[in-house]
């Protein structure tokens, strides 16, 4: 095989390559992992003299062979739950927020910031009611977080709420 020929080869696989690990970064990110591992798997396989593409291919294929055994957390304290819940929060898993918000709060029942992270969750699933009572006790709890509540993004669809108006002047 001429150079040229081995040079569009080398340049081919290489696209090849990129073309798989784009469509398997396209199911990591909608979090269909085992269709990601397939793929990060398969350029490992036949692309194995692309070593930039396979580096990133083995690392993404770690990642989703983590997330797919799932996060082993040993959770105890109250801060444990509150700040794991409040990951969850942030990552938009609402859900685990509030059973992980719940169990700090049955950890230490008089601690309002967790009221308040579970008010911010409750606006976040669409239960102003429920979000509204968690406010109502942080703030009963310590007055401060009615300043946090007015400058909250996160309790915007509550800001024409009349309860919630009253609860944050």
């Amino acid at each position: 095989m001429s150079k040229e020929g081995a040079k569009s080869e080398k340049l081919n696989d290489y696209q090849k390559a990129l073309e798989i690990y784009s469509k398997a970064m396209s199911y990591f990110h909608k979090k269909e992992y085992l269709k990601a591992i397939e793929l990060f798997k398969e350029i490992i396989n036949k692309y194995s003299n692309e070593k930039e593409v396979v580096d990133r291919a083995n690392l993404y294929l770690s990642i989703c062979k983590n997330r797919i055994e799932g996060e082993k957390i040993e959770l105890k304290t109250f801060d444990d739950y509150f700040y794991y819940g409040i990951y969850h929060l942030n990552l938009g898993n609402y859900e685990k927020a509030m059973e992980l918000l719940k169990e700090a709060q049955k950890k230490d029942p008089k601690e309002g910031k967790v009221y308040y992270a579970l008010a911010d969750v409750s606006a976040q699933m669409g239960d102003n009611k429920l979000a509204l009572d968690f406010l109502k006790k942080a703030i009963e709890l310590d007055s401060f977080f009615k300043i946090l509540a007015q400058n909250e993004v996160d309790f915007e669809p509550l800001k024409e709420n009349k309860e919630f108006q009253e609860l944050v002047k």
